[in-house]
């Protein structure tokens, strides 16, 4: 990690969230404006990823959570998906020795066990790896879909019923959260888009409730710290009043 202070104004620093939420939106466009096919838009678009996890770092900012891979994408071309395992999979092996170097603990979200098994071996290997880590939780949402976590936390919940375990006056949003696949970590603060879509795709629907929501046009792989840094500005200037006056 470069050295480099962030470009980040006094107040915004004053302010920053502990949990950031970013849609990594735009890889496929990137890579059609270039001529490019869209596996390139990915390949590039891990450059960000990097970025993103730096600044995260610098900022001493806790916990960061990337929406990689959804329910929804496996439905996408074989090839591209079989070359995002790939990818996933070089990553991770490219990436460990710097997460241990700056002290980044790698957790997952969703449906892993879906994932090709290469995929899953090396996932779990640097989840192990860097479990003592405590500088920043990196959180990557893979074969993830919100409405699939929250129909299987009530399913969870609705068997401890029938089984006479839980009372159905038990069931508040308390419970609820500490069922979810996120229950170890807060929710975010901030949810960032990058391609300029105004809608949340899924993701962490229930987590969201009260999060600030920022929408960047600029396409996932061209996102950098600059990005980043803009994106909190604009956090340091929203008024969160989680409803109150």
């Amino acid at each position: 990690m470069s050295d480099k202070p962030l470009n980040l104004s006094d107040k915004a620093k004053s302010v920053l969230p502990q949990h950031v939420a970013i849609i990594m939106d735009g890889n496929g466009r990137w890579a059609r404006k270039r001529g490019l096919s869209r596996v390139e838009g990915h390949r590039n678009g891990v450059d960000s990823v990097r970025s993103t996890v730096v600044a995260c770092g610098k900022l001493k900012i806790p916990f960061l959570t990337l929406y990689a891979f959804s329910m929804e994408n496996w439905v996408r071309p074989k090839e591209e998906v079989s070359t995002l395992m790939k990818y996933l999979v070089q990553f991770l092996k490219q990436e460990t020795p710097e997460l241990m170097k700056h002290g980044v603990r790698l957790r997952t979200i969703g449906r892993t066990d879906l994932l090709p098994a290469d995929a899953q071996a090396q996932l779990a290997q640097t989840i192990e790896t860097t479990r003592e880590n405590n500088a920043l939780t990196l959180i990557l949402a893979l074969s993830y879909s919100s409405r699939e976590e929250i129909t299987s936390t009530l399913r969870t919940l609705a068997a401890q019923v029938q089984a006479g375990k839980l009372s159905p006056e038990a069931i508040d949003e308390k419970l609820i959260s500490e069922n979810l696949y996120t229950r170890e970590y807060p929710d975010p603060d901030i949810l960032i888009r990058t391609s300029g879509e105004m809608r949340v795709s899924n993701f962490l629907l229930w987590q969201i409730s009260y999060s600030e929501i920022y929408v960047t046009s600029t396409l996932w792989p061209d996102f950098r710290e600059e990005q980043f840094c803009e994106a909190l500005e604009e956090y340091a200037r929203r008024d969160r009043r989680f409803g109150k006056v």
